[in-house]
């Protein structure tokens, strides 16, 4: 026989009555119970009754689902994601005891979460200043970095927020009803979508104008860019409190670091209306990672697909970890995401023995490899060649490269590790940091790349603006900064690291892991 659920919900009871304003004993009368009796239910040493639980919809038409539903499911799994940190091994921490402190105690629960981010935000920020002073051999500078604000905010949160999935999913849902996001701007804003020219969008690739209730876009992107930005500006549109919800956890030195980090969340946004969580996480499991298969059936690119898949952990739907690299051909980082514990250089580019530094010579060829780290970590990793910009004849092209990968315990669930006879992660390639490349068994010495040196578009005045180009099959370039850029070039912003000469006629300012505006997905156009 079946044993009776008890349902416990002291905290929700408590909030409920002091939500109405309502004495314990103007709820027992309510309710037709005694005082004692509320006052053992909040403190759980009762259970909910369903003939109580009945009455309490009843008498304050609520949803029963308010009480008895959930019970703290969400908190407690952010709580169980935080105890599997190592530093917790040691303890013996049930899962019964761990849902019992979340459903029965949420504010303590809520200030142990919100201790545990401030902890990791603070552990990365550390981490940089130990890795500046190293590279620079001198005690790194108090000036603050908004990039490395930027990137410790997200990744102290793991690169995943679970708000901004479900307010997308949400509007993803009622995105549905109409033909697409066109349609839904135009009934939803009364905002109409027109393709100009590059020559007449001076530079921008996405402009909204209030005036005539247009949405303007660059007529030079492919079809995946284009419904990224119009989801980008309906983010900007519908989401905007629940991307300040966010932002208000963080705490930041700089304006220009909680810039980049708004633009960075109202991407994230805009990739989950184009991707919804819950749907996506179907997905992937059903298609075993497959990044192609995935870009198709939702109708984005391969970056931005693979790009999505750093995002999937969600507490309680999580999916595989993934970490995120995307370099030019001279090895320059311009963005890297770390879902799966890789640890990234934190100055310059990566072991040239790796195949993201190589897949230029098969463009948008697949390249599957298994990694080993000097510690004996391993990883699996698949790279490919993408392309931005251009659209037309003529157009700039900017070849880049990307790498996914997760670590080995992991790859058996990505299909790019069936039927490889003879490839496992015994034969990884032995992998290093630019400074001290691990040279693989048997293989051809290999000159490590000298320290990255980003390249950079100027204006006629000859002031360098870092990384003007648009993110990976995202956009076009853009030589012509925007303007809302000079605030990041000025005094005490953005660190050079050194300028050098180089044989074209342009200036190379060497920088940290490269733009920091390109953290997701797309750098910022005006909203």
């Amino acid at each position: 026989m079946a044993t009776e659920r008890r349902l416990y919900v002291g905290p929700s009871l408590r909030r409920l009555r002091r939500d109405l304003g309502l004495t314990q004993a103007d709820m027992a009368a309510d309710l037709d119970v005694s005082a004692s009796y509320v006052a053992l239910l909040e403190r759980n040493h009762r259970p909910l009754s369903a003939e109580v639980l009945l009455r309490l919809a009843q008498t304050y038409k609520i949803d029963m689902a308010t009480l008895a539903g959930g019970g703290g499911a969400d908190e407690t799994a952010r709580l169980q994601a935080v105890l599997k940190d190592p530093m917790f091994a040691d303890i013996d921490l049930q899962s019964l005891e761990t849902t019992d402190v979340a459903t029965n105690f949420p504010g303590i629960t809520e200030a142990l979460l919100r201790l545990y981010t401030t902890y990791r935000e603070e552990q990365l920020a550390l981490a940089d200043r130990g890795a500046e002073s190293l590279a620079t051999g001198s005690r790194s500078s108090d000036a603050p970095d908004p990039v490395a604000e930027s990137r410790r905010f997200l990744a102290a949160r793991r690169n995943c927020f679970p708000s901004l999935d479900d307010a997308a999913e949400r509007l993803a849902e009622a995105v549905a009803g109409h033909d697409n996001l066109a349609g839904y701007l135009k009934a939803r804003h009364g905002l109409r979508t027109r393709r100009l020219p590059s020559s007449v969008m001076v530079g921008s690739i996405r402009r909204l104008d209030q005036h005539r209730k247009e949405i303007l876009l660059d007529d030079g992107l492919d079809t995946a860019s284009q419904t990224f930005q119009l989801a980008l500006q309906l983010a900007y549109l519908e989401l905007r409190g629940e991307v300040d919800a966010v932002l208000a956890e963080g705490s930041f030195d700089t304006e220009s670091g909680e810039r980049l980090t708004r633009r960075a969340l109202a991407s994230y946004a805009a990739a989950a209306i184009i991707m919804p969580y819950a749907a996506f996480a179907r997905a992937v499991e059903a298609r075993r990672y497959d990044v192609e298969a995935l870009a198709r059936q939702f109708g984005a690119s391969f970056e931005q697909t693979a790009h999505r898949l750093t995002t999937l952990q969600k507490p309680g739907h999580e999916r595989v970890p993934f970490f995120f690299i995307r370099v030019d051909p001279a090895g320059n980082v311009s963005k890297r995401l770390d879902g799966a514990g890789f640890p990234f250089a934190r100055h310059g580019g990566g072991c040239p023995l790796w195949s993201v530094h190589q897949v230029f010579k098969t463009p948008r060829e697949i390249v599957t490899q298994w990694l080993e780290l000097p510690d004996g970590q391993k990883f699996f990793s698949i790279a490919r060649t993408v392309t931005a910009g251009g659209g037309a004849f003529g157009t700039p092209r900017v070849e880049r490269a990307i790498a996914l990968g997760c670590a080995a315990e992991h790859a058996g669930r990505l299909i790019y590790t069936r039927d490889q006879p003879g490839l496992g992660a015994d034969t990884a390639t032995p992998i290093g940091s630019p400074a001290a490349c691990v040279t693989a068994p048997n293989a051809p010495p290999v000159r490590p790349r000298r320290s990255a040196a980003r390249s950079c578009p100027t204006t006629s005045a000859g002031r360098a603006f870092p990384s003007a180009f648009r993110t990976a099959e995202s956009g076009s370039p853009d030589c012509a900064a925007p303007k809302s850029f000079g605030k990041f070039l000025a005094p005490g912003g953005f660190k050079a690291a050194r300028f050098r000469a180089v044989k074209r006629p342009r200036l190379t300012v060497g920088r940290r892991g490269g733009g920091p505006w390109d953290t997701f997905f797309e750098s910022p156009v005006r909203a």
